[in-house]
């Protein structure tokens, strides 16, 4: 018997470990002031249990003409099965994007069933409406919670937070900090990172209509995770001379003037994985010198995300520099890879491109990377902008140059678009060493560089 006791021991430790959640719904206290959009009915459920009903936040989209969308959010760790029913009118088509993802549906009157064997983010659309659509964010579980304010940590529960006499409407968050927003949580309020290191800002909560998402300048070791952004007034999140941060998981969306996404001023190691950004100006800009910051900006990745950019840039490189250096500042080893744009919407021809190196204010670009790029849509655009520049709007100075750009794996199926566009300002501010491989338009691979605006001041234009 003494040799059984341990075996039986385990055997009931195996049965008292704790199962861990497949499917988790946001609590009700996410409801509380938060507007609600009428537009669809949206359920989920773990394959063969109860049907879960979700909340249908209302988002502003397109400043064009604000328009109300939907979005729901849950997190999964196994397969589920998604009900979204169209409320008013019929269905005679639906999309469900990124098309890359494959995901097939059976259709019932006006309801759609789908099942997802992963977390992703998606554009759910009836009848060809991409501006009142709805998001569906189904975001990987937490690995990393907590229930209260404990040392080191800034909590904020479930339900509405308006922090009250606070210098420009800002939460100044201290070195060595985590900020978790729990699921449910909604808080009305900037959060600046300055001059600090070491701050996490976790979870699933809300940060609703801020002047601006999050800010971190001069500071160092900053990770943004899981958390969504609606409307901020400005950016969503503004990096001026940081290095080390990492941002994932955020799902963000603006609807007005210079609401851009990700706009980084002079910083270093960056890494952009997984988001969904869908902005009413550039949903990611890199930049360098502006305002109270030099120094160039090196060492960014962006990757498996999606962009969708109602007005502007998806991808906006080389803008802003230092005009009053003897030599300039740089822009260098930066990859954008496995990203899908599903918009992009621009009336000005100055501002188009959905992957622009736009170079101008004394910066020189170089070795940037865009890799297994998927464009599923451009209303008015181009799909490639590389140019050296001077725009008296925004330059003291033009551009120095731009050198080693490569666009590699990409797909477009569209028509209408203006073309696209490689040239240098003059013999002593070139573009040189592009190359574009197996780049795929309307089903056919680039051979040469027919359809794209060129000048004379280009060199080593390549098409593999």
């Amino acid at each position: 018997m003494k040799t059984m006791k341990p075996l039986f021991i385990l055997f009931l430790a195996a049965f008292c470990l704790p199962v861990q959640a497949q499917l988790l719904i946001y609590p009700e206290g996410l409801r509380t002031g938060m507007p609600h959009n009428d537009d669809y009915t949206v359920r989920v459920r773990v394959p063969g249990e109860e049907w879960q009903d979700l909340f249908e936040y209302n988002v502003q989209v397109d400043m064009d003409k604000v328009q109300n969308a939907s979005m729901v959010q849950f997190d999964m760790s196994s397969a589920v099965e998604v009900m979204v029913k169209k409320n008013n009118g019929t269905v005679r088509e639906v999309a469900i994007r990124p098309l890359n993802n494959k995901v097939t549906y059976k259709q019932v009157q006006n309801t759609i069933i789908f099942t997802l064997d992963k977390p992703q983010y998606l554009s759910v659309e009836f009848n060809g409406d991409r501006l009142r659509n709805l998001h569906l964010f189904a975001n990987p579980m937490e690995t990393e919670t907590y229930t209260k304010e404990e040392k080191g940590v800034i909590y904020f529960g479930p339900g509405i937070h308006r922090p009250k006499d606070l210098p420009n409407n800002q939460i100044r968050i201290p070195s060595n900090t985590t900020v978790y927003l729990a699921p449910g949580a909604v808080v009305k309020a900037k959060l600046l990172v300055d001059k600090a290191e070491n701050i996490r800002i976790i979870g699933r909560g809300i940060l609703d209509h801020p002047i601006r998402g999050i800010e971190i300048t001069d500071s160092k070791n900053i990770l943004i995770d899981g958390i969504t952004v609606v409307n901020p007034d400005h950016y969503t999140i503004f990096g001026g001379g940081t290095t080390g941060i990492t941002i994932k998981n955020l799902k963000s969306f603006s609807c007005k003037g210079w609401s851009d996404g990700i706009d980084m001023m002079c910083c270093h190691k960056v890494l952009i994985d997984n988001v969904f950004m869908r902005n009413s100006d550039d949903c990611i800009a890199l930049y360098n010198h502006r305002w109270n910051w030099w120094g160039g900006t090196s060492d960014i990745t962006v990757q498996n995300s999606i962009l969708w950019a109602d007005i502007a840039h998806p991808i906006n490189i080389g803008g802003h520099g230092d005009p009053d250096s003897p030599t300039g500042e740089v822009i260098e080893n930066v990859t954008f890879r496995n990203i899908d744009i599903l918009e992009h919407d621009e009336d000005d021809p100055p501002y188009q491109g959905c992957m622009a190196v736009d170079c101008g204010d004394k910066n020189l670009v170089r070795n940037i990377l865009f890799e297994d790029i998927r464009v599923e849509s451009i209303q008015e655009g181009r799909l490639f902008y590389v140019k050296v520049r001077f725009n008296p709007k925004y330059d003291k100075q033009p551009g120095s140059g731009i050198d080693g750009i490569t666009f590699r794996n990409i797909t477009y199926t569209g028509i209408g678009e203006n073309p696209s566009l490689i040239q240098g300002l003059d013999k002593d501010r070139m573009v040189k060493n592009v190359t574009f491989e197996n780049v795929v338009i309307n089903g056919e691979k680039m051979k040469d560089l027919k359809g794209i605006s060129t000048n004379e001041f280009i060199k080593g234009i390549k098409v593999k």
